[in-house]
């Protein structure tokens, strides 16, 4: 199914291209039984631009035909049929398909005896229900592409903080963070608790765009992130950044100034919420008064707890801004009232005053 020529720089040299066929057809396969709530699939529903409708229905331009196989929007019963593809892959008789996994990956290997963490379907043969960690194995060597959905699926999340009793991880974890598709890709993390929905689309459709030939590899930092989401920090694309600057710290949550004193992770947290919004551009933790807690970050949640405590460097850091912000609120202060009042010869009266000189010559 090769129609379209385009390019890469997957397994070249940065910023050589080289010819590459791209696929008209593609299935994604998702999987949702890892350690999670389908808070992602969920979230995944409210994307607008584009939504996962227009994706499946072929309007974008230059994307392969899409069959998107997910148990939350399939318009299968569910049972043997749902799971058909699954299979069919697992044999080696589906290709091209990109692998979405959503939910932290448990370890089998801490059980002793029988038993399992989470599972998706049953062997045909034995009855014994096949585990997360079964399917993986069975698909992520084989997929073109393999796509971490949320944080839990990303770096483990809420299930693999500190006493978990599961050894939850993230999908990398699991794989090896040099896991390579074979398209040459290594895995696709968009992290979120959930995912913000135009977050994760705009980087499927990368994707896609590139399997289809038309696009390069899409580029990733070094916990697999694409850098053009995550290369900035929420406090750079906050609203309440300028209240920062000026030394302007909210003391509750009903204030709509700077709230790192009362626990807002988002200078140093990697997410483009604020920016982006969180549906139709709107919301965003910190625009709407929610605290940054960090939970697009490799080690959220332990290192962010406990929640609504003032970080560690959030009193060094607000008592060194303190007084440069003092003295700039107070300049800002005396500049703003001038520029609150109109000049002077805007009058009325019978003579003109605007300093106008009809005889002026250079």
């Amino acid at each position: 199914m090769t129609t379209q020529s385009g390019t890469t720089e997957v397994g070249g040299e940065p910023g050589r291209a080289e010819a590459r066929e791209g696929f008209d057809e593609i299935t994604i396969l998702w999987i949702s039984e890892g350690m999670s709530c389908d808070g992602d699939t969920v979230s995944l529903t409210a994307a607008g631009q584009p939504s996962i409708e227009d994706v499946v229905l072929g309007l974008i331009p230059g994307l392969p035909k899409v069959n998107l196989v997910n148990k939350v929007l399939s318009p299968s019963l569910g049972g043997e049929d749902f799971l058909a593809p699954y299979r069919a892959a697992a044999r080696g008789e589906l290709e091209p398909f990109i692998l979405v996994i959503e939910g932290s990956v448990p370890n089998q290997n801490i059980i002793e005896g029988d038993g399992y963490w989470t599972s998706f379907g049953n062997d045909p043969d034995t009855g014994e229900p096949q585990t997360l960690n079964w399917w993986i194995d069975q698909l992520a060597p084989k997929a073109w592409a393999v796509v971490a959905a949320g944080t839990c699926a990303t770096f483990g999340g809420i299930h693999a903080m500190a006493g978990n009793p599961t050894g939850c991880m993230g999908l990398a974890d699991y794989l090896g963070w040099e896991f390579k598709a074979r398209s040459g890709l290594p895995i696709v993390n968009v992290p979120g608790c959930p995912i913000q929905p135009e977050n994760f689309m705009e980087t499927l459709v990368w994707v896609l765009q590139h399997a289809a030939g038309a696009a390069p590899a899409p580029p990733l930092d070094h916990m697999l992130r694409p850098q053009w989401l995550f290369g900035k920090t929420v406090h750079e694309g906050c609203d309440r950044a300028a209240y920062y600057e000026q030394a302007d710290f909210a003391r509750d949550y009903n204030s709509p100034k700077c709230q790192v004193r009362v626990g807002c992770w988002g200078p140093v947290v990697n997410c483009n919420v604020p920016k982006r919004g969180w549906m139709a551009g709107i919301g965003g933790c910190p625009n709407v008064g929610g605290i940054c807690i960090g939970c697009t970050m490799p080690s959220f949640p332990d290192a962010f707890m406990p929640f609504m405590d003032e970080p560690p460097g959030g009193t060094l850091s607000t008592l060194l801004v303190k007084p440069y912000g003092a003295v700039v609120r107070r300049l800002r202060g005396l500049t703003n009232d001038v520029v609150n009042h109109e000049p002077k010869w805007r009058h009325n009266k019978r003579k003109l005053t605007s300093g106008y000189d009809p005889h002026w010559r250079a």
